[in-house]
């Protein structure tokens, strides 16, 4: 066998990582954009909304997590039975985990409605003036869970057989639209705040039937299929739990930026935001990752899942860094963009360095994320996550409110998360325990 013969698959494999990197970062720079968009059409509104805004959206994103599974947890599976050839088993993922995102999204709807106000008074604090203004607007934007959900389902089955085109029209359609609606809502039509969930709300019920309506095109059957959705529940259970680490120890960072003062919560909803959409940039790697290294453990193909994973861990690195430096720039003029109040600004600066820092070691973190998703290495993400959480960044964030360190104190402890996670995450790329063969 020549030299060119055993490039052509490598050069193969790189077009394809590259064409589900481009289209997934596309989909993935969309909500995060509009949130952007959102953010800095609200902060201009002033402190008081910027940080009732935080406080809504750390909510929504703490009760989306119950969905997580629908999105990698289908593109896992799907691109398993994708690599083994069978593709209408992996599109059945899709329907299966579309019932899911249903179900789980109306219950959550239900529960939230129940609590709203015990939750938003727990991260806001009992004496809070931002109580109400972000109870507002989180019960208008959570009536879209089982939209967003049903999102997060399309674009899991739709990367896991390898679709780039269609998730991007769609979520580049929906978001478009709702960031054009924003402003108006907010300042043309008068509805300050809670216009801002309108649009929200808006661009996820347009996103999610054209899924739908992508999905039924595409699938021989839209029955329900327990025992599939029993074997998604399963692979859910630990990406659940990895989850709620996640959220847990960001819903504590919130609680403590908010009794720290307005400046602070309104600084760190821009630190949030900016973390939360390049974090989303560097995940286009992972998600790449986690389609194709499930396919060639599909194929059974170890050499090709060992070669990708390097490949992504090594191109993610060099986002990262890319971010940090773009960032280090940027330092001064980037939250000017999101407010215009100078104790807001003097806020974002203190927290600026730990967020710049972290970047080149995040870029790896996702990277090897989506190699080990798409592996099925879930159980292991699970602890990793939990044990860097709880013994990192909620303890550092806790000894930044007791010891008066700021909001810089806050974001150090961000910062030792992704150092804990990175040491753990890279011992396990190393060890091969994950290249498990096979359809599943």
């Amino acid at each position: 066998m020549s030299q060119d013969d055993i490039a052509a698959p490598e050069r193969l494999q790189i077009r394809r990582m590259l064409a589900l990197t481009l289209s997934a970062f596309l989909v993935l720079a969309a909500e995060p954009l509009y949130l952007l968009v959102d953010t800095a059409v609200v902060g201009h509104l002033g402190a008081h909304a910027l940080g009732a805004l935080a406080i809504g959206t750390t909510l929504m994103a703490l009760l989306a997590i119950v969905g997580t599974f629908v999105e990698y947890g289908t593109t896992s599976r799907a691109a398993r039975w994708f690599g083994h050839g069978s593709r209408d088993r992996a599109v059945r993922e899709g329907v299966q985990a579309s019932f899911l995102a249903v179900g789980i999204g109306l219950a959550v709807v239900v529960v939230g409605q129940l609590y709203a106000g015990p939750l938003v008074r727990l991260l806001a604090g009992p004496s809070s003036t931002l109580q109400g203004p972000a109870e507002d607007w989180f019960r208008i934007a959570l009536c879209g869970m089982p939209m967003v959900l049903l999102v997060l389902a399309g674009n899991g089955w739709m990367r896991g057989v390898q679709l780039t085109r269609a998730p991007v029209v769609i979520v580049l359609v929906a978001n478009g639209l709702s960031a054009a609606a924003s402003p108006l809502l907010v300042y043309t039509f008068h509805l300050g705040l809670v216009g801002s969930a309108w649009a929200n709300l808006g661009a996820q019920v347009i996103a999610a039937a054209l899924f739908l309506r992508a999905l039924v095109r595409e699938a021989p059957s839209v029955a329900p299929d327990l025992a599939v959705m029993r074997a998604q529940l399963v692979v859910g259970r630990d990406l659940i739990v990895r989850a709620a680490a996640f959220q847990a120890a960001f819903l504590v960072a919130a609680g403590v930026a908010a009794r720290m003062g307005t400046a602070q919560i309104a600084a760190h909803q821009i630190g949030m935001q900016l973390w939360e959409f390049t974090a989303l940039l560097l995940d286009s790697f992972a998600i790449a990752a986690q389609s194709l290294v499930g396919a060639a453990l599909g194929a059974s193909d170890a050499r090709a899942a060992r070669g990708l994973a390097r490949q992504v861990a090594s191109w993610s690195a060099a986002a990262g860094s890319a971010f940090a430096l773009v960032y280090a720039a940027g330092w001064w003029v980037v939250p000017r963009l999101f407010s215009s109040s100078p104790a807001v600004w003097h806020q974002a600066h203190l927290l600026w360095p730990w967020f710049v820092a972290m970047l080149p070691a995040a870029g790896i973190v996702f990277g090897l994320d989506g190699v080990l998703i798409g592996a099925g290495d879930v159980a292991f993400l699970r602890t990793i996550t939990v044990v860097a959480a709880l013994g990192a960044f909620v303890p550092l964030t806790l000894a930044a409110a007791h010891w008066d360190w700021g909001i810089g104190g806050v974001w150090a402890g961000l910062t030792a998360f992704i150092v804990a996670r990175l040491v753990g995450m890279v011992w396990r790329a190393r060890s091969g325990r994950w290249v498990v063969l096979g359809s599943g």
